[in-house]
């Protein structure tokens, strides 16, 4: 597995200009979106939809799509599914009367984040006038990590706690875990726990304490 791939590491926003100091792990599972996401004049309507698992970093690529666009330009609504849904409607009008310019009503595109993935059942939308209106836009969505990506965000994780892991680690980890953004993240955070309890460094018998805690000793042996 081959974690030097430039499509599977950690990047700096800045390298891929994105702005800001987070950092963002690109793959399979997000790269389409990234590409959609710096074209606004192109979405459906001007809206675009974005869903994706729990931790998969939504947000963060919402703020920075709209740091991309500016924010006079692009409206970023978080939680979607969450917000008044007769608001979201006016919402997706204003944008349709700005046009790709902003206006004192709103912006010149609009991206909402929703939590529902297709998992779940995606976003379910009960107010037929928007439900109309958000299936004719731009529908973009997350997908789980494949093994590359996983083993790249085990290390992005890893580096942003100060984890200090050894070669192989990854290797070892994603065959035997489950292969979604929140668990890779709650690994890490694991491993990162009993590193620090034993004081001693994150090496496999930590590993393997760290899968059994979060999977049990026969699911461990089993993924």
């Amino acid at each position: 597995m081959d974690n030097s791939h430039p499509s599977q590491i950690a990047l700096p926003l800045a390298a891929r200009a994105l702005p800001g100091a987070q950092r963002i792990v690109t793959g399979a599972a997000n790269a389409a979106v990234i590409e959609a996401l710096q074209s606004p004049e192109r979405w459906p309507f001007h809206v675009a939809v974005l869903t994706g698992p729990p931790r998969s970093g939504k947000s963060l690529l919402a703020r920075w799509a709209q740091g991309v666009a500016g924010a006079e330009r692009l409206e970023v609504i978080d939680d979607a599914e969450s917000v008044d849904e007769t608001a979201l409607f006016h919402r997706w009008n204003a944008v349709q009367q700005g046009g790709l310019r902003a206006n004192a009503d709103g912006a010149a595109g609009l991206l909402l984040v929703a939590n529902g993935d297709a998992e779940r059942g995606g976003w379910q939308i009960t107010l037929p006038d928007l439900a109309s209106r958000i299936g004719g836009s731009l529908q973009l969505a997350i997908a789980p990590p494949d093994d590359d990506m996983a083993a790249a965000l085990i290390h992005a994780h890893a580096e942003q706690r100060g984890l200090s892991l050894p070669d192989g680690a990854a290797e070892y980890l994603v065959p035997r875990t489950t292969r979604s953004f929140a668990g890779l993240e709650a690994l890490v955070a694991t491993i990162d726990r009993i590193s620090l309890e034993r004081q001693t460094p994150a090496t496999m018998s930590v590993w393997r304490a760290a899968l059994e805690a979060l999977h049990g000793p026969q699911q461990q042996r089993l993924l």
